[in-house]
């Protein structure tokens, strides 16, 4: 370079500019394998479920989904692991299912309230 400490510096701090964007592009990168791992995840459990529910189950599960996601994904996931541990003979019907979703519900908290 010119040998001026102002455009030493200035080409420093355009090299760690450079760096951190590189850093990041390399994370980025990482992030999109996560996803992309966790969409395949995903199929592969939907597959699962298609497999061992029935249409009524699976109807019903949805209705529960859209209520409360979090216990439908909890739900599914303990239904997969049935299924892939072999535990589920055969197809679940609606029937099984309302079982399971009652056994697998948090219990519900009562209030008792008296008045004086």
């Amino acid at each position: 370079m010119s040998g001026n400490p102002d455009d030493d510096r200035l080409e420093e701090l355009r090299e760690q500019k450079r760096q951190e964007l590189q850093d990041r592009a390399q994370g980025g990168g990482n992030e999109e394998a996560q996803e992309a791992a966790r969409q395949q995840a995903e199929a592969q459990q939907e597959a699962v479920l298609k497999q061992h529910l029935t249409d009524g189950a699976r109807q019903r599960l949805n209705a529960v989904e859209m209520s409360k996601p979090d216990f439908a994904a909890q739900v599914k996931k303990q239904v997969a692991a049935l299924a892939q541990s072999g535990r589920v003979q055969g197809r679940i019907d609606e029937d099984q299912m309302k079982e399971l979703l009652r056994e697998l519900q948090p219990e519900q908290k009562s209030f008792d309230i008296r008045r004086r």
